[in-house]
């Protein structure tokens, strides 16, 4: 299905894949008449020309990106507005796309989500943005019809912003990264990976998109194959797939944790952009007649079988039917597996009681968001469905088309009423369903969705009140299948249908009528219009000489979400109110931690006030009577703040608020072994935080203190090596790295944040 390179490879003419060796640029040459080198020819991807031309830095190695256009959702963008207000912004210097597609349906806490949705809007005409209402579309669809562009660059502060299979290479990020393009800096990366996905044959009729993409992060997650790499889709496979399904393989890219992708243009492209009205847009795009790639996935499509992510990630895969003959088995190692995810010994986990005469039962199918929500995707769905009814027990079925143009042309051609007469509910546009704040499944539900995650409590349960739910992703036609045979799971290929492929119309009155379009029309005049629940953030200060770290939560799992860090669902609408998010933060892996760290945070705010810290800590004294045998400090000039140890914390999700909750309740620094994502490390950095990495056995546990000696200084002199002590283990020396950082990220830690960093003086 999937092979791995061992090594790097030559792609040439486009087709032929030379495995790089001793011979192989000798073998390169006799193919193409081509005299190259390995260094050469990896300038010859579609990946190096797009980021050569967006670099500002004049050094390949170390790029400096300014993209083209941003775009984020109303999770998010209240919390960047308010970062880059308070940095002097005066207008968007590139259009930047305001949608509201997550706090759209999520009631909490009153009116809370229609107040961002009117701070917004008047943000996009004090700016001069674009501004996408509630239920028009989500924001990765929003930007497939209006924002892509061949050739061009997009940065969003969502995870899974990702258009390559339009030419467009797109980053998601945390919000700071956003800030920073709005205040004309640059997004600055080592040169990336790029590996080649090389596409071969043809898709077997009823598998999807989302069976060829968790095929594909079945076989990378786990090895890091492409972390922080570009996936550089090529091979003449491509042109058996339509845009549409290209677009639902291409999102997915994410959860393998790549950086970016990017996808090899044709005339199916081409009118994919005629039929939005931009034609313009499209650029052809290809490797040169020599590239180089450091890897290469091996995609034989007509080998792909419908597949299923099990819980409680999108990399647990099987195919469905490997699945349904080894039922037991599987689902009791599935159960086994999740106990180090949920971590809670009171929760009564079980798949194996979905076994029904020898079948497995799921309660609930959704086909929904920027994976599952496109035209093609729910035309195959309705095909499949047409005449059939989903019946009247526990299973039901949701379907959200991914835009308001999508959704009336489902309409005309009528697809959504075969979906509806088979008692499946249609909804609006919402990107819920996807991180658990709609469609929430019964205590111990297990849920099929063609989105794009499935980890512990995506779907909108709480496991520290005792609840428990899951979700198996799965493609929208082996969901409709699965409907159609009344919810016990069934793949696609074992359906007898005629997918009748019509074809799609864009009317672009839908967004004419009704989205505000400001670019290039800033007015400061305009006022910007507060809900009582948009709160500035809380004031961060510099870096001291030296730290004392508190120990205040422990996570021993192989890989921590950001959900875990700061969990999604309802917890959402408080996205707005820094300290009000902040409560929540680990409350689903560590619900001590807030606690915790607001006693830290105590002497902390004591010492900056001048009063005595030790009064809000009885053990300071003691703590600072050993660090005294070592080294001299001067308890009322060492800062004070908490640390969380992770294995490898910041899969998932790009938001900033996994870092600057832990940040505003006086959190100065993560532990890692290695951080899953580059994003997350950039949002600790971004918050003033230390992204600290310590290999070895770990010499301290929670509520021991660690005194870090000189840090301030050894920022300053980029010394990597980190000497620091645990004060409870007679101060037992470890070793911690930082990493890569650049210059302006140093900064940035020194000044304690980003809006420090850019406040003027």
């Amino acid at each position: 299905m999937v092979t791995l390179y061992e090594g790097g490879a030559y792609l040439v003419n486009g087709t032929e894949l030379i495995p790089d060796g001793t011979d192989a640029l000798t073998a390169v040459e006799n193919r193409t008449g081509v005299k190259t080198s390995k260094e050469e020819a990896a300038k010859g991807t579609m990946a190096y020309h797009i980021l050569s031309s967006h670099n500002t830095s004049g050094n390949m190695e170390n790029l400096q990106i300014k993209f083209d256009k941003l775009t984020s959702h109303d999770i998010t963008f209240v919390g960047i507005l308010q970062t880059a207000r308070a940095s002097g912004l005066e207008k968007f210097p590139v259009p930047y796309v305001l949608t509201n597609c997550h706090n759209s349906l999520c009631a909490v806490g009153g009116t809370i989500n229609e107040d961002d949705h009117v701070f917004g809007l008047s943000c996009a005409k004090k700016y001069g943005g674009i501004y996408v209402p509630p239920h028009q579309a989500v924001i990765h669809q929003f930007a497939r019809e209006v924002l892509a562009a061949g050739g061009a660059m997009i940065l969003g502060s969502d995870s899974h912003t990702r258009y390559g299979a339009l030419g467009t290479m797109a980053v998601g990020e945390g919000g700071p990264e956003i800030v920073k393009q709005l205040l004309e800096q640059t997004y600055d990366i080592p040169m990336p990976g790029v590996v080649a996905v090389h596409l071969t044959g043809k898709p077997e009729k009823g598998v999807g998109p989302q069976d060829i993409a968790l095929a594909i992060i079945g076989a990378v997650f786990k090895n890091g194959y492409v972390n922080n790499k570009v996936m550089e889709f090529v091979g003449e496979g491509i042109d058996n797939l339509s845009v549409d399904y290209r677009i639902g393989v291409d999102v997915m890219t994410t959860e393998t944790t790549c950086l970016s992708s990017i996808w090899r243009t044709d005339s199916a492209v081409k009118d994919f952009y005629d039929i939005h009205g931009r034609s313009d847009d499209y650029k052809e795009l290809n490797p040169e007649k020599v590239a180089y790639y450091d890897g290469v996935v091996e995609v034989d499509l007509s080998t792909i079988k419908p597949m299923i992510a099990m819980p409680f990630h999108p990399s647990n895969t099987y195919t469905i039917e490997e699945l349904n003959a080894n039922l037991e088995d599987i689902l009791r190692d599935v159960e086994k597996k999740a106990l180090v995810s949920l971590d809670n010994n009171q929760i009564d986990f079980t798949l194996t009681d979905k076994i029904h005469d020898g079948r497995l039962y799921v309660e609930q199918g959704v086909i929904a968001g920027c994976a599952g929500g496109g035209f093609e995707n729910l035309c195959d769905a309705a095909d499949i469905l047409r005449g059939k009814t989903i019946g009247t027990d526990e299973f039901s079925l949701s379907v959200y088309p991914a835009s308001q143009p999508i959704f009336m042309e489902l309409v005309k051609n009528g697809a959504i009423a075969d979906l509806m007469q088979t008692g499946a509910t249609v909804r609006t546009a919402f990107c819920g369903p996807c991180f658990g704040a709609g469609d929430v499944p019964s205590n111990k539900g297990l849920s099929i969705r063609h989105s794009t995650r499935n980890f512990p409590n995506r779907e909108g349960s709480k496991v520290t009140n005792g609840q428990i739910a899951s979700v198996a992703l799965m493609d929208a036609r082996s969901i409709a299948a699965t409907a159609a045979n009344k919810g016990y799971l069934m793949a696609a290929t074992d359906v007898d249908v005629n997918f009748t492929k019509p074809k799609y119309y864009f009317d672009k009155t839908i967004y004419e009528n009704r989205v505000f379009n400001g670019v290039g029309k800033a007015d400061p005049s305009v006022e910007i219009k507060f809900g009582p629940n948009i709160v500035d953030w809380p004031k961060m200060h510099a870096l001291t000489e030296d730290v004392l770290l508190k120990v205040v939560s422990m996570i021993h799992d192989p890989v921590t979400t950001t959900d875990e860090l700061i969990p999604s669902g309802e917890t959402s609408s408080y996205r707005s109110n820094p300290l009000g998010l902040a409560e929540f933060t680990l409350s689903r892996k560590d619900p001590a931690y807030v606690g915790k760290a607001k006693e830290v945070q105590k002497v902390e705010k004591a010492r900056i006030a001048g009063t005595d810290i030790y009064e809000q800590d009885a053990k300071l004294r003691e703590i600072y009577d050993t660090i005294r045998e070592k080294f001299d400090v001067v308890p009322e000039k060492t800062e004070v703040g908490s640390v969380i140890f992770a294995v490898k914390p910041g899969d998932g999700s790009a938001r900033e608020q996994a870092a600057s909750c832990q940040r505003v309740l006086g959190g100065m620094a993560n532990i890692a072994r290695e951080y899953a994502t580059k994003r997350y490390r950039s949002n600790l950095i971004n918050w003033g935080m230390l992204p600290f990495v310590f290999d070895g056995e770990l010499p301290f546990d929670k509520d021991d203190y660690i005194f870090v000696k000189d840090i301030k200084k050894a920022i300053e002199t980029k010394n990597d090596s980190i000497k620091a002590y645990v004060v409870n283990q007679g101060m037992k020396e470890m070793e911690f790295h930082l990493g890569n950082l650049t210059d302006d990220e140093r900064e940035i830690i020194l000044k304690g944040c980003l809006i420090n960093y850019n406040k003027k003086d």
